[in-house]
């Protein structure tokens, strides 16, 4: 049964044509608030002298990244959304699931970065400007790229040798690890391995990073004499926790072992609030949860006005 696939057809969410409007329109509309959300931070960050920090460096960055990391999902699903024809070419589909992954990986250890520079400026506060330079910051962030790139090429390498049957039906609403795994015909055991080892090391070494940053951020902050100081400190790192809490969370049981979760029906559910929700909640997790930010914020649009 065996045939060289010229293209997948993914089923998505199954609606009625009543409902086909809504979800359009609100997809759209979260795809729209979370792209402009995430320039407006860029914006704001390039045009405040004051924002001029690594912190808000990396969360530049972080905003450039959703911008490409939701753009590679949700134009393909609005379409298929309000379209019959659900097809997606074989190339297509490697295509959004190599940048899919370039994204995510990369996204993993630039929050491991994040959480890094948080515990330099807490717990190694004289030494933070020497430490963090532009140049080392630079060099961080082409390493979070280069981990995505190299990790989404090697798993890609490995998924794009597999055989596919003439079942082409995939049933989520973006070229997923998962599902390819689950239609192949021939053996994928070799690339199951191979991704659930890069898997491992995307997601345990970054997370391992930040849970030992925020040990030791907390044991300072717990030395601090004075509540004003701790409640100070903690509010720097308030938002990123709080953004690594959703991301991980949603992704970490989804990627640990994806032929499995394939089986239960709620993986759609739990990918949708990591390629949906979460990159639109983040922005606004940082806006309002950092006073820096939202007195930036209201200083740009108070000199345009």
């Amino acid at each position: 049964n065996e045939t060289k696939v010229m293209y997948f057809i993914l089923l998505g969410f199954p609606t009625t044509t009543e409902l086909q409007l809504l979800l359009f329109s609100t997809l759209l509309l979260v795809y729209l608030l979370t792209v402009l959300e995430n320039l407006l931070i860029i914006l704001i960050i390039r045009n405040n002298h004051s924002l001029q920090k690594p912190m808000y460096f990396f969360l530049g960055n972080l905003s450039f990244l959703e911008i490409w990391y939701v753009s590679v999902i949700e134009p393909k699903m609005l379409v298929d959304v309000l379209s019959r024809d659900k097809r997606i070419s074989f190339q297509g589909c490697m295509t959004q699931l190599y940048f899919f992954l370039t994204f995510v990986c990369t996204e993993f250890v630039l929050l491991a970065v994040m959480a890094y520079d948080r515990f330099v400026a807490i717990c190694k506060p004289l030494r933070y400007s020497l430490i963090m330079n532009h140049r080392f910051c630079a060099q961080l962030i082409a390493g979070c790229w280069m981990c995505g790139l190299i990790t989404s090429s090697t798993k890609l390498s490995f998924l794009a040798q597999l055989s596919y049957c003439d079942v082409d039906t995939i049933n989520h609403y973006f070229c997923d690890i998962s599902p390819l795994l689950n239609i192949s015909c021939s053996d994928s055991s070799l690339a199951e391995l191979v991704d659930f080892t890069l898997a491992l090391m995307v997601i345990m070494v970054p997370l391992c990073t930040v849970v030992a940053s925020y040990i030791c951020i907390m044991f300072t902050v717990l030395k601090i004499p004075s509540s004003q100081g701790r409640q100070k400190a903690f509010s720097t790192c308030s938002s990123h926790l709080t953004v690594v809490i959703l991301f991980y969370s949603t992704t970490l049981f989804t990627y640990a072992h994806p032929k499995l979760m394939y089986t239960y029906r709620a993986n759609k559910l739990v990918s949708v609030l990591y390629t949906v929700v979460v990159p639109l909640l983040n922005p606004l997790i940082y806006c309002l949860r950092n006073k820096e930010a939202r007195l930036a914020m209201r200083k740009t649009f108070t000199c345009r006005r």
